[in-house]
This record gives structure tokens, C-alpha cells and sequence, in this order.
């Protein structure tokens, strides 16, 4: 079934392609982002540090998961053990670029987005909350999470 010009999902994918600099690259699916935002394989080291961060990635606050020296972990979302076996890299890209797509009532922050959003502080406007090397570092590392 093909959609208008006007819809919410043409004027989404145009917006991250024009993010991510993919232009009329961005190849999507219904539910998944399978190029990379980089264009290059995220470093899952890197990905860990920003899924267990405090400052940067805040994904301990909703999520559980492999982290026992991280004490105080969510009980919100889905624990994050086994992602890699749960979804695809595409999957996960897709939910950390803006997974209100796929869930409009969604809490999860919308990483990669810059604009159509409401009540963002000014210091936030018009910049996206993860980089995307940041968000491919962090889907890297989520893939490792098999068991």
C-alpha cells in the first residue's frame, strides 16, 4: 500500500536522511534502519560506555541488563540482555533513532531526531541527543548481546 507525499512516514524518513546525511540513500523498512547512519561498523566498546553512562546514553534509567558493577538499573523497558538475539542491527538503529514510529506512546528519548518535537530544553534544540557514531557505537555493542 503506497502512502501520500503528505504522510508522517514520508516526512520522518526524510528527516533522517537529511540527519544522518544519507539523503536519498536512507533505505528503511517497516521497522528496522539497515545502513548504517556512518556509513562504517559502530565500535561496541565505545557502545557499552554509552549504554552504562550516567551523562551520555541514560539507558540504565529504563533498561536492565549485563552491567553488575552498575547498581541501580530500570525495570521500564525491555532488559537489554539477549538484544542482539531479539532484534536485528537495523531493528536496533530504527528504536534508537526514534522508536515512537513504531510506538507513539513510547518513553524511549527519540536519540536521532532534531526536529517535529515538543518541549525540548533550548540547550537541546535543533541537536541530536546521541551523535551517529555514538548511535552506531551503541548498536555495535547491543549486537554482542546474544545470550
Amino acid at each position: 500500500m503506497s502512502r501520500p507525499a503528505t504522510s508522517p512516514a514520508i516526512g520522518w524518513a526524510a528527516a533522517v536522511a537529511a540527519v544522518c546525511c544519507l539523503a536519498a540513500t536512507a533505505a528503511h523498512g517497516d521497522d528496522a534502519l539497515p545502513e548504517s547512519l556512518t556509513g562504517v561498523k559502530g565500535d561496541p566498546a565505545r557502545g557499552r560506555g554509552i549504554v552504562a553512562s550516567r551523562q551520555v546514553g541514560l539507558c540504565l534509567l529504563c533498561h536492565s541488563g549485563p552491567f553488575p558493577e552498575e547498581r541501580f538499573q530500570g525495570n521500564l523497558a525491555p532488559d537489554l540482555t539477549g538484544a542482539g538475539k531479539r532484534w536485528s542491527e537495523g531493528q536496533l538503529r530504527f528504536r534508537m533513532v526514534d522508536s515512537s514510529r513504531l510506538n507513539p506512546a513510547t518513553i524511549m528519548p527519540a536519540y536521532h531526531v532534531t526536529s517535529g518535537l515538543t518541549r525540548v530544553a533550548p540547550a537541546w534544540r535543533g541537536k541530536p541527543v546521541l551523535s551517529a557514531q555514538q548511535i552506531e557505537d551503541v548498536v555495535a555493542f547491543l549486537m554482542t548481546l546474544k545470550d
